[in-house]
């Protein structure tokens, strides 16, 4: 959907069990909210990564430990400086 030649940057953050991955691309930013998303980080800026999505409840319990987890994707259109 983002191409990765208009990929700007990726941020990790971490709070308590859960991580929040923000990926910026030129137009649009996607909000990423799991477990483990250090890897999915890593295959973005790698150009690698080649599709992404929540995984449902049900399945959860079938992701060995360490692997990523996506819990919610959030897709925004990006803040810029109306200033200029």
């Amino acid at each position: 959907m983002l191409p990765f030649d208009q990929f700007a940057f990726a941020e990790l953050k971490t709070e308590g069990k859960q991580q929040h991955l923000r990926l910026v691309f030129a137009t649009h930013e996607v909000l990423i909210r799991g477990n483990a998303l250090r890897r999915i980080e890593t295959t973005m800026q790698r150009m690698e990564l080649s599709f992404l999505a929540a995984l449902p409840s049900s399945q959860r319990s079938l992701i060995p430990e360490g692997q990523p987890v996506i819990l919610e994707v959030t897709v925004k259109e990006a803040e810029h400086d109306r200033d200029s």
